[in-house]
Parts: C-alpha cells; structure tokens; sequence
C-alpha cells in the first residue's frame, strides 16, 4: 500500500479525515464485536446521554514509521489501563485491554497509508473515545454507549524546534481532590477551555493549575503533567491524587533514572519553591509535544525565570526528549513491552 501524497512536513497540528475507523457499541449490557467501518459520522438521539450530562471519556496515543520500516505505537497497553480507569469512575462499562488493543492495532493496519515517512516529523495520531449514545433526560449513567477509534496524520507539535513558552498561574482550578482530575474525562477540558482562552488573550502560552485547598502546590497544566529538574540536575515531579498519570511523563521518569542515571522524586511541590530559585528547568510533557520546555512562569506580574532561559531546551530537558523520541522512533533500544507493532 502506497502512502497518501500528503505534504507531510507540512502538516500542523489538526484533524484530517482518514479513511477507517473502529466501532462497537455497548447494548443490552454487553459489547457487541465492533468492526472497522467506512463512515465517520455519527447518529444518535437529541437526548443522549453524552449531550446532557457530557459522560465521555478519551485516549490518545500515536503511530510511528521507526527507521527500519515497521509501524508502531508507545505503550498502548498505559492507554487502555487508563481507559478502563475512567470508565469506573463515569459509572461506564469498561472496554477490555485486549479488545482495546485489539481495536488500536486494526484502525492503523487499516489506514497505515496515512502513517507519516520516518523522519517527516509527523506522527499518526490515534484517538480512542467512548461516550453514553441512549436517551438520557434524568440525572443518571446512560445505558448504551458506543467506543470509537479514529486516527488522523498530524505534523510536529514544534516546527522549527522547540522553544521555550511563558505560562501563567491560572486564577482558576483545573480539579478537586476528590473530583476526575485523575482520569481523563472530556469535561475536566471542557472546564479549561475558559482558562485557556484567557492565558492566550493575555499572552501566555497556557496555565498552571494550584491545588484547590491551598492554592499553594502546583498541580499540572490544562492538557499537560510537569516536570521539573533541580540545582543537583534531578527530575522532581508534582504528586497530588487529582493529576492525571500522564503514559509521558512515566515514560520520562523511567528514561531519566534507567538511561541517564538520574534520581526522580515524586512529591508535592510548592509554587514558592520555584521562586526561590530550587530549579533550574521545567518541562510540560504530553504525547503532542513529548516535552514543552517552560522559560518563564508568571504569578499575577512577579516572573520566574529558569536558568535554562528562553532561547532552548535546558541541557537535562533535552536529553530526556532526545532519548524518549529516540526509543519510540525505533534509534534507541526500549524498554520491554513498550513499542507495540502493527
């Protein structure tokens, strides 16, 4: 199969329709066997349960073309764990892992022509979602639901190079402690969206979320756990039960102690920390971007800046990226059990 004549290096960071997707749909309490379909619209009622009271969930992962020609996916089996994870938590039937994994591997096979060359920069973009498709008008779970898988090819998050951004401390909260700030449902974005808006009107490249109870430890950003890396060039990562277990950031704790011998805390960590000077880089990590290096933080005017500047990546946030891309790239040799080939 031939690949799409697509201007590759010159795909942003959007939707394009492909042509497969997977479907199965949750009726009388079990999951039918889904099938990859043609069409991608999608038919339900007015009153669904996904339109009245936003019971959704959703994933998203990535297809890559290594150096020597295979196609592959980053720890798909994290997605599906997590998947499942939200699924309790939103009173939705889970998915099972391997079906999941099942699902994912079929949806690529189908549309591997859309897979990017190896070293376009651009990557497959994978998004499995699950949502409640019955009527739904009082308050409860819905009673039928469909998953869905769609893929769509998109370019690097950074064209160019990556260069450190500006993000705010946002007056808002992103979650409460006992709320769905640990899955990843769409309405913990929906709530962000105002947030975000705001940041960029303002001139930020996007926001820091404290903790609700004190608004004195930092959290993660809308869309992104965060990493910080000290004076001694050691990894600390926020801990806080209401951050969603970014597959990213797990995968940087684990390259930066195993592959780059460095030692990783996970603690809570103060905003007050960073303003007196305790570390030197920071990182927004995510599967758009992999790392976003953060130059500069800013508390309502009062800015920090880290050592590692504006202009780069600082040293350790850039060994950390080059590793990690390199293992999902197929250059450096993984883990077991983290590429998953199609």
């Amino acid at each position: 199969m031939a690949k799409k004549d697509i201007a590759w290096s010159e795909l942003g960071f959007g939707y394009i329709k492909t042509d497969k997707r997977y479907v199965s749909n949750f009726t009388g309490g079990k999951w039918d066997d889904g099938a990859v379909i043609d069409d991608d619209m999608i038919v339900m009622s007015e009153c669904a349960g996904v339109l009245q009271y936003a019971q959704t969930i959703f994933e998203g992962l990535k297809a890559y073309e290594t150096k020597d020609g295979k196609i592959v996916t980053f720890r798909p089996d994290l997605n599906a764990d997590r998947m499942i994870d939200s699924a309790k938590r939103l009173e939705m039937p889970p998915f099972p892992k391997e079906r999941f994994l099942d699902a994912i591997k079929k949806v690529v096979d189908a549309n591997r022509d859309f897979v990017p060359p190896y070293g376009s920069g651009a990557t497959l973009y994978i998004r499995p979602y699950m949502f409640g498709i019955n009527p739904v008008i009082g308050v409860k779970p819905a009673e039928d639901y469909q998953f869905r898988v769609f893929t769509t090819p998109v370019g690097p998050y950074f064209k160019g190079g990556a260069k450190p951004i500006t993000v705010k401390i946002s007056d808002f909260d992103r979650a409460a402690p006992k709320g769905t700030g640990n899955i990843k449902a769409g309405l913990n974005y929906a709530m962000s969206l105002h947030a975000i808006v705001t940041a960029h009107n303002e001139g930020f490249a996007e926001n820091i979320y404290l903790d609700p109870a004190s608004r004195t430890k930092i959290e993660e950003t809308g869309g992104a756990n965060i990493l910080f890396v000290d004076s001694d060039g050691n990894i600390v990562i926020p801990k806080s039960d209401s951050i969603l277990p970014s597959i990213t950031r797990r995968s940087l704790a684990i390259v930066g102690e195993k592959y780059l011998g460095l030692k990783v805390t996970q603690r809570e960590v103060l905003l007050s920390e960073v303003f007196e000077g305790r570390f030197k880089e920071c990182g927004l990590c995510g599967t758009a971007a992999v790392i976003s290096p953060v130059g500069r933080i800013n508390d309502h005017g009062k800015e920090f800046t880290f050592e590692a500047g504006m202009e780069s990546m600082g040293p350790v946030t850039q060994k950390l990226y080059d590793t990690l891309t390199g293992i999902q790239m197929g250059t450096i040799d993984a883990p077991e059990g983290w590429i998953f080939e199609i």
